[in-house]
């Protein structure tokens, strides 16, 4: 099965078969891993019938020991892309090299100096950067086009990025914009989010529709064999793989969460239920994220979902709202602040990050049952990222730079364009508040309330210090304590503060203690395959 594949695309880059497609024309157009969408290139290059050359790139996939499913992802979505370019006419030349994308291109060029080439800007400052040097060498060869995978104009709004400039004035921008769930000018509804409606707990007997899991196909089995041999000890599970590779699989797979659970997206997406990875989640951001699937297709799905009475309205603002206006948002944000947040450590947090994040080896549930997700799936739902894991690395005082490269190690939808904005603008305020208007964290009352994790787990949510009490209770305490100059100018979160300190001296001396005792002992460093 997989010699039949490598034939396949040794058919592809036959050497004579090249020869022959370098005759139809002069230009050649790179198609990039995140890049897999004809619809997005102009019509008028595309007639040309230009060379579409593709690269696999080992550096890429060792430089940053990505998860073994986002490799087998990245991989096989492009070798499926790529094939089907091939069957609807188009030349296609699949490279292959040790090094970055950038280094396979220069070499092309070099070998082929009658070749223009096109190529749409990276979404990645380090794949933009290498492939910007192209242009001092080859000169007008070489010629980039904007990147059209995303709705938002980033000259529009990329000076406006600043503390003070938060997402609901983006968000509400775009849908005035777009005209999505706008009717004469006013949100229909009346209003403009319906947060407040999408904070519920999971009823106990709730049924809870299956993804479906899509069995690799000949051309995956490949790419999952040649991750197992190759890179063995990159983080994370391969003994299973479902997710789709192909636009229409894809497509299929957001026409399911359309029809079976965008109805209680809404209010359960703040939802966690230990075992259940998915819940009511889309989990279509890896499709979007490298382009099977386009963020205006969704919004326009959901939106046909609720004017045809398939779903509520706050399911479906709700949905639109992580499109349009997340996702866009934090796109803007990466375009205005890199490089230099990658360095961002408001708090100066040095520790490293605790072993729990590689292994899952912890007694805390509701971590053990988050990364275990992570491990399997490469993916755990937005609020366990958010106010587990994140949280988690806060409160125990741990460098957010370390964090923000294990999301990107360890996320399947992971690029740094998308990870980045949401670990050290959002969850952790390592920017100081460019992004965020206050640190996320918390206790564990706020897990137990939207979980059923602290009825299963070893400490006690309800006990505050102590060696059985729930960490996240002083640890949560210890942090306000430690911050307080911080909690105090942010309006948000300034009445916790008050609250820490009508505690009595004993109640402070025991947070200080078992927060100490808990952080101090516990495990960090990076794991075994580094």
């Amino acid at each position: 099965m997989i010699e039949t594949n490598r034939e396949f695309l040794t058919q592809i880059n036959d050497a004579q078969s090249l020869q022959d497609k370098l005759k139809t024309s002069d230009r050649a157009l790179f198609i990039l891993y995140d890049q897999l969408n004809l619809k997005v290139f102009s019509q008028k290059l595309l007639d040309q019938k230009p060379l579409l050359i593709f690269v696999e790139s080992l550096k890429y996939a060792t430089a940053i020991p990505h998860h073994k499913q986002k490799l087998v992802y990245i991989l096989s979505a492009q070798r499926h892309f790529a094939i089907a370019c091939y069957n609807q006419g188009f030349p296609v030349l699949n490279l292959f090299t040790q090094g970055f994308h950038a280094d396979a291109i220069a070499e092309f060029l070099e070998q082929h100096p009658q070749i223009n080439l096109t190529y749409m800007q990276p979404s990645e400052w380090d794949t933009r950067s290498q492939m910007a040097t192209l242009g001092n060498k080859f000169g007008d060869r070489i010629s980039m086009i904007p990147n059209n995978f995303f709705i938002a104009d980033v000259e529009k709004f990329k000076s406006k990025i600043k503390k003070g400039y938060r997402l609901e004035n983006f968000y509400r921008e775009l849908r005035k914009q777009t005209g999505y769930l706008m009717a004469d000018g006013k949100p229909i509804g009346g209003m403009w989010n319906y947060d407040k409606e999408n904070r519920k707990s999971l009823p106990k007997n709730i049924s809870i529709p299956q993804i479906p899991i899509i069995e690799p196909d000949v051309i995956t089995q490949e790419v999952i064999q040649l991750v197992k041999n190759y890179l063995p000890k990159n983080f994370g599970r391969l003994d299973q793989f479902g997710f789709a590779v192909t636009r229409d699989r894809a497509l299929s797979l957001a026409q399911t969460f359309i029809t079976t659970r965008l109805v209680n997206f809404g209010a359960y997406e703040d939802a966690i239920k230990v075992g259940e990875p998915f819940l009511f989640h889309s989990v279509l951001s890896l499709y979007l994220n490298n382009g099977l699937l386009l963020p205006q297709e969704l919004c326009e799905m959901a939106i046909a979902a609720y004017e045809q009475k398939l779903a509520p309205l706050n399911s479906v603002e709700g949905f639109l709202r992580q499109i349009l206006g997340w996702r866009e948002y934090i796109r803007i944000y990466y375009e205005a602040q890199m490089p230099q947040v990658r360095e961002s450590n408001y708090f100066e947090f040095t520790k490293d990050l605790p072993q729990l994040y590689w292994n899952a080896d912890t007694d805390l549930l509701c971590l053990k049952d988050a990364v275990t997700h992570v491990l399997n799936y490469g993916y755990s739902h937005h609020i366990q990222r958010l106010m587990v894991l994140s949280n988690f690395s806060n409160l125990t005082n741990t460098d957010p730079r370390q964090l923000n490269h294990w999301f990107w190690v360890a996320y399947v939808d992971a690029y740094e364009w998308v990870e980045l904005p949401n670990v050290l603008g959002m969850s952790t305020f390592a920017d100081g508040g460019i992004l965020a208007s206050k640190p996320y964290v918390s206790g564990g009352s706020y897990i137990n309330k939207m979980s059923n994790c602290c009825s299963q787990c070893k400490y006690d949510v309800k006990q505050k210090t102590g060696s059985s009490a729930c960490p996240f209770n002083y640890l949560y305490w210890h942090f306000v304590d430690q911050h307080r100059d911080s909690f105090l100018e942010n309006g948000r979160v300034s009445l916790m503060t008050n609250m820490y300190e009508k505690k009595t001296e004993d109640e402070k001396q025991a947070i200080r203690e078992s927060s100490i005792h808990f952080i101090m002992n516990l495990k960090r460093g990076y794991f075994e395959y580094k």
